[in-house]
């Protein structure tokens, strides 16, 4: 089973697991380097939990998953239609401040990750802001029916080369689920720099 069909048959239970997790202290990093109004990308929505928070404080957001159940309990739950694509498969004509993609790239072969960068770093302004999560480790596995790339500062530092982003910077935080909180994250802040 892929990942994207584990996401489709369980979409219910994870919707449930995650849309009331509170990441909100994650999100002060990124929005705050966005302007007013800002456009912003939520790569890999999943519940559409950020992407409601995002609204709601007057962003223009763009959501997008792979998984189509997600897809539509997301588009449920924030209002408005996500769209179900590929990391691979975003519009290149589209144009974003910012992107989030909080746990949704470590779903992504390490050897794929370059590329994946490289593909929404396309769809941002000069100057634009990219947040990113992975599980904090070095090694890929497939865990409970998913796929995991996890990542330490300098796998993350390998993937952006020639992506044209660069990392501002990096903290590593614990789970916020109550089950998981001996689960480590790597969260990062890239800047996207036109040479």
């Amino acid at each position: 089973m892929s990942t994207i069909e584990f996401y489709n048959q369980h979409s219910q239970d994870f919707f449930a697991s995650t849309v009331n997790a509170d990441v909100s202290e994650l999100y002060h990093a990124f929005l705050s380097q966005l302007p007013v109004n800002a456009r912003i990308l939520d790569a890999g929505c999943g519940s559409g939990r950020d992407s409601k928070a995002f609204i709601q404080l007057g962003f223009e957001v763009t959501a997008i998953d792979a998984s189509v159940e997600l897809a539509k309990a997301a588009s449920d739950y924030i209002g408005q239609k996500v769209t179900v694509c590929t990391f691979e498969q975003i519009d290149p004509t589209l144009i974003f401040d910012g992107i989030w993609a909080c746990a949704s790239l470590l779903h992504v072969e390490a050897s794929a990750l370059p590329n994946t960068f490289s593909t929404l770093a396309s769809t941002l302004v000069s100057n634009g802001v990219f947040y990113c999560s992975f599980k904090y480790g070095v090694q890929e596995r497939t865990h409970n029916g998913r796929f995991f790339a996890d990542a330490d500062e300098s796998l993350l530092e390998q993937w952006i080369q020639g992506s044209g982003l660069h990392i501002k910077h990096t903290w590593v935080t614990t789970d916020v689920r109550p089950d998981r909180a001996n689960e480590k994250w790597l969260n990062a802040i890239l800047i996207k720099t036109v040479k």
